[in-house]
């Protein structure tokens, strides 16, 4: 989703449509809740004068995020519509009042980043399992954790008192 600044002045009251699948996982390495994330579907079009570009987008895909209670996988479907706006001409003055207005750096005009703006705002502070996965149980182990039930917690010996352990077999023999 990325043109050059030419590329976009060829589409100079002419209709730029768009309809395709971009991918989003870099997603994951930016927040660290999200497990996965598919490709996600962009469409839209632009209205391309001399001065700007308005981009209408329509955002739709599904993240996968951590259950708040469980830490058991919950699949959250996602659907943005948006409006971002690039000023081509840098001397171009703008009403304040303009959201999503952004200016072009260097010679092209990418979407990803603002495509993964919207996606990131659009996560939930926290999700939860619906009623219809009560059976959805937290994964056995993680990254530098794994579930420890009564009973193993009882066996484990803490390495720092091992030798006392073997202390106290010799007594016991």
């Amino acid at each position: 989703m990325k043109w050059s600044l030419q590329e976009l002045k060829n589409f100079y009251r002419k209709p730029l449509e768009f309809d395709e699948y971009v991918d989003a996982s870099e997603l994951k390495s930016l927040d660290k809740e999200i497990r996965d994330i598919p490709p996600v579907h962009v469409s839209g079009h632009a209205d391309v004068t001399q001065q700007r570009a308005t981009f209408y987008l329509n955002i739709q895909g599904e993240m996968t995020l951590p259950c708040a209670n469980t830490l058991a996988d919950v699949h959250f479907p996602f659907s943005i519509k948006t409006t971002e706006i690039f000023l081509l001409d840098p001397s171009y003055t703008v009403p304040v009042d303009e959201e999503n207005l952004h200016t072009v750096e260097g010679h092209f005009l990418d979407l990803m980043p603002y495509i993964q703006e919207q996606i990131l705002l659009e996560k939930p502070i926290k999700v939860v399992a619906g009623p219809d996965a009560p059976d959805k149980k937290a994964p056995p182990e993680g990254e530098g954790w794994q579930v420890v039930t009564e009973e193993d917690r009882k066996k484990r010996i803490d390495p720092r008192l091992a030798d006392l352990a073997k202390f106290f077999d010799k007594d016991k023999s």
